[in-house]
């Protein structure tokens, strides 16, 4: 039967489905089911602060439960794998043989950049990009620190990025070079031809056919979506996506549906599951799908997120690197984790039970000991410091550790331009 309404509990059991959630975790997490779980998703988004882990591993683990990091790295981070980078949502790991669905947004970023406003600069490199493009044609795919000496000039207190790495950046957003891994989480870029099909970029389809085949994929990965949300997956102009989703629905692909409490009008994807009920037990990455979009977070979940990393420490509320805790279909709480690699520890330097909802502390620790043992650690500490941490530490066995200040000066390990770009 088609659904033409939702209850606000079926909405979220719809969404955490149609994202992977609800499946008890296997055994074994095989290199086949992990390149199922990225094509569930679409794209894993990039981050560079690693105080407890990078961004893009937490996804998986939520969903799938402990895997082997190294295979994830296979995929992602060599010259073969299966995946690349560009920026689909922010910069993000997607699938290389659908890099030419983004062959229109390398376009558009050429003409934004032969604006009045940015032609200074794409002319002031100009000469450094005729030299890279040289360099990767004769030498092969390389990162930007292989080509970067003493003369080049860095700019600005907190990037500083040189005219090479601009450059290089250029000649990225505009598809004339394309990611070829990563070595030592630094970016390596190579010319198309050195990792991609032949003329696969050449033969792209047009804008049109593009977002529409996105926005398809947006539904299927939301399973209930308001056409903001749908934009924000691959970061789509709203015009483009209701053209799209117009489409879609004439194809019966997508389904109006009104949802209890929603104001904006949603579509439900043609094959979405409604559960019954949905089991699940996860810390969520502030760039996890479920959480990424802060109005669609705040809008199914009752959750304000707002990442504190770059909050300066005395205006912090709940801490450093704050992940959302999801049990079921509700986001309960929230911790600040680091992993402690000099004490083998999994620190908790910060634990809360989100107002109106039940923190289940039990499940929450047997949901940190899992994660303690995937990062290879051998215990979990708990700081006196939020609402839920003497449950957590109670349920976990674990005495409280007292609060210090060096808890809450913490800074990026690296910067999202340099690491993620």
């Amino acid at each position: 039967m088609v659904r033409t309404t939702l209850s606000a509990a079926e909405a979220r059991r719809v969404a955490l489905a149609a994202q992977g959630f609800g499946a008890a975790p296997a055994d074994t997490v095989s290199t086949r089911t992990l390149t199922a779980g990225f094509a569930r998703l679409g794209l894993l988004q990039i981050d560079s602060v690693n105080v407890f882990e990078r961004s893009h591993y937490l996804p998986l683990f939520a969903r799938l439960g402990s895997y082997d990091r190294a295979t994830l790295d296979r995929l992602t981070m060599t010259r073969r794998g299966p995946y690349a980078e560009y920026w689909a949502h922010e910069a993000a790991f997607v699938a290389r043989t659908d890099l030419p669905l983004f062959r229109w947004r390398m376009d558009a970023f050429r003409e934004r950049d032969a604006r009045p406003n940015r032609i200074e600069g794409v002319e002031r490199t100009a000469g450094v990009r005729r030299e890279l493009l040289a360099l990767l044609r004769v030498e092969g795919p390389m990162p930007a620190s292989a080509v970067e000496h003493e003369a080049n000039v860095r700019r600005g207190p907190w990037w500083g990025w040189s005219d090479v790495k601009t450059g290089l950046e250029q000649l990225f957003r505009w598809g004339e070079v394309v990611s070829a891994g990563r070595s030592g989480f630094e970016r390596v870029y190579a010319l198309p031809e050195q990792v991609l099909a032949p003329g696969a970029l050449e033969t792209a389809p047009d804008r049109t056919t593009a977002v529409t085949e996105l926005v398809r994929r947006a539904g299927r990965a939301l399973g209930v979506a308001t056409r903001a949300d749908l934009a924000d997956y691959f970061r789509l102009r709203s015009d483009d996506t209701a053209a799209a989703v117009a489409e879609l629905v004439e194809r019966g692909e997508l389904v109006p549906v009104t949802v209890e409490g929603w104001k904006e009008r949603a579509w439900l994807h043609a094959d979405a599951r409604v559960p019954r009920r949905l089991t699940a037990d996860a810390v969520l990455s502030p760039f996890d799908p479920v959480v990424w979009f802060r109005r669609r977070a705040e809008r199914m979940y009752g959750f304000h997120y707002r990442i504190e990393i770059y909050t300066p420490a005395p205006k912090r509320v709940f801490g450093y690197y704050v992940l959302p805790v999801l049990q079921d279909d509700r986001l309960t709480g929230r911790i600040d984790l680091k992993s402690d690699r000099q004490r083998g520890l999994l620190r908790v330097r910060t634990a809360w039970q989100e107002p109106g909802e039940h923190l289940d502390a039990e499940r929450l620790a047997e949901t940190l000991r899992r994660t303690a043992t995937w990062q290879g650690l051998d215990g979990v500490e708990v700081t006196a410091r939020g609402t839920a941490a003497a449950a957590v530490a109670g349920a976990l066995g674990v005495p409280l550790v007292p609060h210090v200040a060096a808890d809450d000066v913490d800074a990026p390990e690296s910067t999202p331009t340099d690491d993620a770009a």
